[in-house]
This record gives C-alpha cells, sequence and structure tokens, in this order.
C-alpha cells in the first residue's frame, strides 16, 4: 500500500503517516493498533512494532509448553476428543506438533518409515518431506509436497522474513530428493482450503481431507498461531482402519 491508501483505509492524514515512516513522529500505542489492524498484522509482529516505537508489548506470548486459559484448553480438548477415532494433530506456526489426539497417535506412527522420525519434537511439514518419515507412503507425493511447499513459500514471503520460518523451508529444501526447481516460488499452485492425503503402506491404505482450524481475535501470540488439522475420513475403508485402531 502507497502511504495515501494506507492514511485512508486507517483514516489518520497521509503527513502523520509519512512522520511515522520516516520517524519524525513517535507512534502511540493506539497508533499502531490502528496501523496493523489495517495491515492485517499478525500479534507477534504487532509486538515487534511496539518495542520497535519504545513502548511494552501489547499482547501475552505463552511459553511453547505453557497451558492457555481454562476455557481455551477445554475447547481444544473438547475438539480433539470429538474427532476421534479420526486425527487430529495441532502445531504451532513453525508447523511443530504439540498435540495429538488418539486418533492421530494411532495412524501417525503406521505411515512413517524410521520411528526415529517421531521422536519429539516432531515438524509436520518435515515429516511430509523427510524419507525417513511419511515420504515413502505418500500417494501421489509430489503433487501433495508441492502444494505444500507453496504454502510455506507464501508464509515466509508474508512473514516479512520469519527467520524461523525461512529455516524450516531451507530445512526441507535440503532433504534428499527434493527438486532444486521447487526452491523458486510458483504462485500458480492454488492455494486451497483444504488438502487431501492420500497413505498407503502394504495392505493398509487411508483416505482422509485436512481441514484446519485456528483461533479469531485471541489476543495471545501462541494462540494465534495454534493450528488445529482434523484428518476428516474420504471413505469407508478409511473410517473402518481408525474404528479398528482405536478398538485395538
Amino acid at each position: 500500500m502507497s502511504q495515501l491508501d494506507l492514511a485512508l483505509a486507517a483514516e489518520v492524514s497521509a503527513r502523520h503517516v509519512s512522520f511515522l515512516e520516516t520517524g519524525r513522529s513517535r507512534p502511540s500505542q493506539e497508533m499502531i493498533l490502528r496501523l496493523a489492524s489495517t495491515l492485517d498484522v499478525p500479534l507477534r509482529e504487532q509486538n515487534a512494532m511496539f518495542r520497535a516505537a519504545g513502548l511494552e508489548e501489547a499482547f501475552a506470548d505463552s511459553a511453547p509448553d505453557a497451558p492457555f486459559a481454562p476455557a481455551v484448553e477445554r475447547a481444544i480438548d473438547r475438539m480433539m476428543a470429538q474427532h476421534e477415532p479420526f486425527p487430529l494433530v495441532v502445531f504451532d506456526r513453525k508447523y511443530d506438533i504439540v498435540r495429538l489426539n488418539g486418533g492421530a497417535s494411532r495412524v501417525l506412527p503406521l505411515f512413517v518409515a524410521d520411528s526415529g522420525a517421531l521422536e519429539p519434537p516432531v515438524n509436520a511439514m518435515v515429516l511430509l518431506f523427510d524419507p525417513r518419515g511419511a515420504r515413502p507412503f505418500v500417494e501421489d507425493w509430489p503433487q501433495a509436497a508441492r502444494s505444500m511447499l507453496a504454502r510455506l513459500h507464501r508464509e515466509v514471503l508474508a512473514s516479512g522474513g520469519d527467520a524461523e520460518l525461512g529455516a524450516l523451508l531451507n530445512r526441507i529444501l535440503e532433504l534428499p530428493d527434493v527438486p532444486a526447481s521447487w526452491k523458486q516460488p510458483d504462485f500458480g499452485i492454488p492455494s486451497e482450503p483444504t488438502l487431501t492425503v492420500r497413505l498407503r503402506r502394504d495392505d493398509t491404505r487411508v483416505a482422509f481431507l485436512t481441514t484446519v482450524t485456528t483461533f479469531s481475535a485471541p489476543q495471545n501470540v501462541a494462540l494465534e498461531e495454534l493450528h488445529l488439522e482434523s484428518w476428516f475420513p474420504l471413505d469407508d475403508e478409511t473410517a473402518e482402519v481408525c474404528a479398528r485402531l482405536a478398538r485395538g
């Protein structure tokens, strides 16, 4: 956006926006919140804006292993339980897996080449691309992997250079047999709201439609970055596999 576009959208003067950008004026907390809201800036980056202005951070950032508010914890637990016996995976902004429901704990190990790939910390993106992970068992792996890599490319660019997301992207691109041509973002690949995953190992085959749930306006950095990925069976065979695993 140009300075004028931003000023009009945020309902402030273009002169003031210019002074803020050049450092001639110092923004108030209210102004930072207004501009950040207009630009749809994530809470983590909003905190960075407050620090740059010499102000205290406005949004709490929980430690990775810290619980959320009791009501939020109950909501997450209920979602994970309600989705049984099908998998539900919870991961953070770096795609590090932080929680699994019972369905995910039972299904994932079936489609991992080396059990060591599931030793914490486990990264969902790496699990898809690593030959020691789920990659050997993903049907039509090139298409699924290319779609996920395009999503990660977009997130790295949209973050304005998030170092941790950038490191994850580089880590994936350095894994064996990941095509060198994939290093360049391909914006021709559509950003789909859902993803279909088909897995096969010996005589066991499953197919899922995955959707991702996030919390809206959570006022907490870690909670805003939390993703709950629900796997829905695409056929009766998959539903029966999940039910059989749950029965033990």
